[in-house]
């Protein structure tokens, strides 16, 4: 495997084109209203518009890009999961979960707003997801938004981002071991980024080999993607990350850092993308992008 490097001058305008392409499909979904409950939509939009690089968007329209998608129902289902994203981001940042005062290098939607706002927001963010993947706009065929809905659902809830944030707040009382911490970190983190890259192969209509392959790549990679997580967590300061460093460590979680300490977690992450891109060889150089993408997970520094 190709040690870590910078993304690409190329590719690294894909993806800012792609953010911006998402950025401007959430404006549209979620305009300004004047309505007398307009500071809540103010909060939805403070907590998902502006920042962030929008890498669950990103691998959701590369892997529909494989199977003819047309870009703009990509686009779509790509706005919905980082609604939905960006709801877990807000309650993650409350009192009760992780007391986070900073978001994306701004302040977090409950200390722009309150509290009460700020659960509302994500409660709407929440709902709004669906609501966006259920419509006609999204795919003309109803089978075909039905099983987004259900994929979407069960990435999200108990048994997926839901389930694997309740983990991380037992995590903060109780030492698991990398069995479980690996279990944790596919609900939490991998669930969503797989219902990304399958959720493209199912706006294509994809063959079942082609999904599996895609399964396969995302669950390595989510993996990969939160071992980095990690490992930035104990290496980067809050002016790189966007919000506090150390976090983890101070709430005392188990991370697999805290499990297998900094060194062996970057292997852990070389070898996990290795394997992630071993998985695309199916789509022999058709998925280049999604290769890239492996690469600068690995590489990232926020």
């Amino acid at each position: 495997m190709p040690s870590p490097r910078d993304a690409s001058p190329e590719f690294q305008k894909l993806l800012d084109q792609t953010a911006l392409d998402v950025e401007n499909t959430m404006k549209r979904l979620l305009p300004e209203t004047d309505l007398p409950e307009a500071p809540l939509y103010e909060a939805m939009r403070y907590g998902t518009l502006g920042g962030g690089k929008r890498l669950r968007p990103f691998m959701l329209i590369q892997c529909a890009k494989l199977f003819g998608v047309d870009e703009m129902r990509a686009r779509r289902v790509g706005a919905a999961l980082e609604f939905l994203h960006c709801y877990s981001l807000i309650h993650d940042d409350l009192p009760a979960m992780d007391n986070s005062d900073m978001r994306r290098g701004k302040a977090s939607t409950h200390v722009e707003f309150d509290e009460a706002t700020a659960i509302l927001a994500g409660d709407a963010l929440l709902t709004f997801a669906f609501e966006i993947v259920s419509q006609e706009e999204t795919h003309a065929d109803p089978r075909v938004r039905i099983e987004l809905v259900q994929m979407l659902a069960q990435a999200a809830g108990g048994h997926g981002m839901v389930g694997g944030q309740m983990l991380d707040l037992i995590g903060e009382g109780e030492e698991f071991d990398f069995g479980t911490i690996s279990r944790m970190q596919r609900m939490k983190t991998g669930r969503l980024i797989s219902f990304a890259c399958e959720a493209g192969a199912v706006l294509g209509k994809a063959s079942e080999v082609h999904r599996r392959a895609l399964r396969n790549y995302a669950n390595d990679l989510g993996l990969a993607f939160q071992v980095t997580d990690d490992v930035l967590d104990v290496e980067s300061d809050a002016s790189v990350l966007g919000k506090p460093a150390n976090q983890d460590e101070a709430a005392g979680k188990a991370t697999f850092v805290s499990t297998m300490g900094k060194e062996q977690a970057k292997q852990r992450a070389e070898m996990l993308v290795d394997q992630a891109i071993r998985h695309l060889k199916v789509f022999d150089n058709r998925a280049d992008n999604l290769i890239e993408l492996a690469n600068y997970v690995l590489a990232r520094r926020a």
